[in-house]
């Protein structure tokens, strides 16, 4: 699990219950507003069924698991898996690296290397490795545009809902006031759903998607040129360098320290 994801979560839980407790003195169901959910939650469901495919709708669960989970390799890890099987490949032969297919998890990896070993042209390994990064690119996009809609859409069926309220109160000027308070609690706590559902929510969960897209992209990056280095017959020395160049200048110094 990944622990700034969690820890983030767990305190921005914290914080609200903290602040709620305080100005409620306790009595949390001054929150709660029937009104306000159905028209927040409701609607701003109703906007992603008409927005995003169902296959979409579906792979919301993905989503909600990539934003908890760190699956795959790390820029240092990914070097330093290039860089053995490049000195394997390089001592033994490229047909060696059958083995050490079979204890790699990462499966666009496995399809590259499985394609070097076989002894595809490096431009067909290439083009058909870029293809599947792109595909890649694609899938993020939906998980990124999913929760960028409920940002965007979420606040403003809290300021529907608001109105809605707002237009109840001025249709009861000269009423009890049992039913002004009423109204006006349905306004104010549907514009809070709508703010905690995109600024708490949705909107930290699709920079940290869009964040780890970036890293998914770079390691896949790194790994088509691996690939190609180790196709080409490179030394492994070279085949490292071009990995270190995808990581800070920082690392490449420890790196380069330990080897």
């Amino acid at each position: 699990m990944d622990k700034a994801s969690l820890i983030g979560s767990i305190l921005g839980v914290i914080a609200c219950a903290w602040v709620a407790f305080r100005a409620s003195h306790g009595h949390f169901e001054i929150f709660w507003s029937e009104k306000g959910v159905v028209m927040v939650f409701g609607g701003t469901l109703s906007v992603l069924f008409m927005a995003m495919p169902m296959e979409g709708i579906k792979a919301v669960p993905g989503y909600i698991k990539r934003f908890l989970f760190e699956k795959g390799m790390s820029p240092v890890e990914t070097v330093k898996l290039m860089s053995t099987l490049a000195d394997k490949a390089r001592r033994d032969g490229i047909l060696a690296l059958e083995s050490e297919i079979e204890k790699i998890k990462d499966p666009f990896l496995v399809q590259g290397l499985k394609m070097a070993v076989d002894g595809t042209d490096e431009a067909t390994i290439e083009a058909t490795l870029r293809l599947e990064v792109m595909a890649m690119q694609e899938r993020h996009k939906s998980g990124k545009k999913f929760f960028d809609l409920i940002k965007l859409y979420g606040p403003g069926y809290g300021l529907v809902a608001t109105l809605i309220g707002q237009i109840g109160m001025f249709g009861n000027l000269g009423g009890d006031i049992e039913t002004l308070g009423h109204m006006l609690a349905v306004a104010v706590v549907a514009t809070m759903y709508g703010t905690v559902l995109a600024n708490a929510i949705a909107g930290p969960i699709g920079d940290k998607l869009a964040l780890r897209s970036g890293q998914e992209i770079l390691s896949k990056e790194m790994m088509l040129q691996g690939i190609m280095s180790i196709q080409a017959g490179d030394n492994p020395r070279a085949t490292q360098e071009k990995m270190l160049a995808f990581v800070p200048q920082s690392v490449r110094v420890t790196m380069k320290a330990a080897a």
